[in-house]
């Protein structure tokens, strides 16, 4: 069984446990200009492209040999064309979060909570899907890569739940 890790790598990674302070920051006067009914379609969306990341990450797993693997020691055995094509992949991904999250809010305010929010969704569902479809991670403690850009971010697999969660409640609690 792994061990716990409290900090994730590089250093500035760990700076993503002061996301869920964003929303009260955003909201200091006033509650956030999202209704919860755009919270929950957003958190819809959220979801199933959780689904379709994660069908990707198990594509690319399948197809560069790196099966059953963890994704921890995926970078290093990927071929740079598919290190690439990913990280172009993932900063497509995050375009299409701020894509929804546009449209979503009515207010600066508004659309940063409201890509927070499809963020979290998107970023927890990810692993669900990831443990309901291939049985992985397998506990908690798991190490991940959680993203390439600009260099990979490696944490346990707990930081990005735990950070994704308390974000959505932090935007729940702070929307109309």
């Amino acid at each position: 069984m792994p061990r716990f890790v409290l900090f994730a790598s590089p250093w500035w990674v760990n700076l993503l446990a002061l996301v869920p302070a964003v929303p009260f920051l955003l909201s200091r006067d006033a509650q956030l200009e999202i209704g919860r009914r755009r919270l929950a379609l957003t958190a819809i969306f959220g979801i199933s492209f959780g689904f379709v990341e994660a069908a990707v990450v198990v594509y690319l797993r399948a197809a560069t040999g790196l099966w059953p693997v963890p994704q921890v020691h995926g970078p290093a055995a990927v071929a740079q064309s598919l290190m690439r094509i990913e990280c172009f992949r993932e900063a497509a991904t995050i375009v299409m979060l701020a894509g929804i999250a546009w449209i979503a809010g009515n207010d600066l305010r508004g659309r940063c909570a409201a890509f927070l929010w499809t963020f979290a969704f998107w970023d927890f569902f990810y692993y669900v899907w990831l443990r309901i479809t291939i049985g992985w991670p397998e506990s908690l403690l798991t190490a991940d890569v959680l993203f390439l850009i600009p260099a990979p971010w490696i944490a346990q697999v707990w930081f990005p739940l735990a950070i994704s969660g308390a974000t959505a409640a932090a935007i729940w609690a702070r929307c109309r």
